[in-house]
């Protein structure tokens, strides 16, 4: 079977030398993570890319942080994955004492007829 790239992180196997991605969905889904948790200014040549949600972690959440994020979010999306369109994001601040944010953002990808949704914590 084809291999579209390299599963993150890293880890080992005997197949491949390394675990290996080998679904669209699963790419697109690592893709959209990367892009939410990378810091402007983080990967090289491209100095914009990347939302750097890590840096909203200390602060007062609000209404206003959380349409911020989003906003920022969608237009990263737009911008380096146009393949999918948000349809919707959701953050679970109930954690807030311990300094970590969930995260639920819902997409699609059209041309393939694939809904998704990714779910972390940062």
């Amino acid at each position: 079977m084809t291999t579209l790239g390299v599963k993150l992180p890293i880890t080992r196997n005997s197949i491949h030398g390394f675990t290996m991605i080998e679904e669209i969905n699963t790419l697109i889904r690592q893709n959209l993570k990367m892009l939410v948790l990378t810091n402007p200014g983080e990967r090289v040549m491209i100095p914009d890319f990347g939302v750097g949600i890590r840096t909203y972690l200390f602060e007062n959440f609000s209404e206003s942080i959380f349409v911020d994020l989003s906003n920022a979010i969608t237009r990263q999306a737009k911008k380096y994955l146009p393949v999918i369109i948000i349809r919707d994001i959701k953050f679970d601040s109930g954690a807030i004492e311990y300094n970590t944010l969930g995260v639920q953002i819902a997409y699609s990808i059209p041309s393939l007829n694939i809904e998704d949704l990714l779910e972390f914590t940062t």
